[in-house]
């Protein structure tokens, strides 16, 4: 069964940084693109990076280009997302999944970020 379980979430002041991780299990990691996704109070969840399969090409949503990187290690079936100069409006739950899974594999139980001064 697939698994996706994130972490490094928490408090951050405005302009801050915070190291997200997802570890995955129950499929090929390497095989899959994978992305981090976020839901704020009151939205939908939304897109915020993408890294390719086996890994290099990375795609940002607007809002987050030049401030949150996406990374992957194949080897121990992770993917990070680094994001600094953190703002209010990043406040929220941050998941990630495959973009080509997302109706198939269930969702993990995300990570909360919350940034406030």
């Amino acid at each position: 069964q697939v698994q996706l379980v994130e972490s490094g979430g928490g408090l951050v002041q405005p302009g801050g940084s915070l190291r997200l991780s997802c570890a995955a299990s129950g499929f090929t990691f390497s095989r899959y693109a994978m992305s981090w996704y976020r839901q704020a109070p009151g939205k939908e969840r939304e897109l915020v990076a993408t890294i390719a399969s086996p890994g290099g090409a990375t795609n940002y949503a607007d809002s987050v280009k030049g401030r949150f990187t996406i990374s992957r290690d194949n080897a121990k079936n992770t993917v990070a997302l680094l994001m600094n100069s953190l703002k209010p409006e990043d406040t929220a739950v941050y998941y990630c999944n495959s973009p080509s899974r997302l109706a198939l594999w269930d969702w993990g139980q995300g990570t909360q970020v919350t940034v406030s001064s």
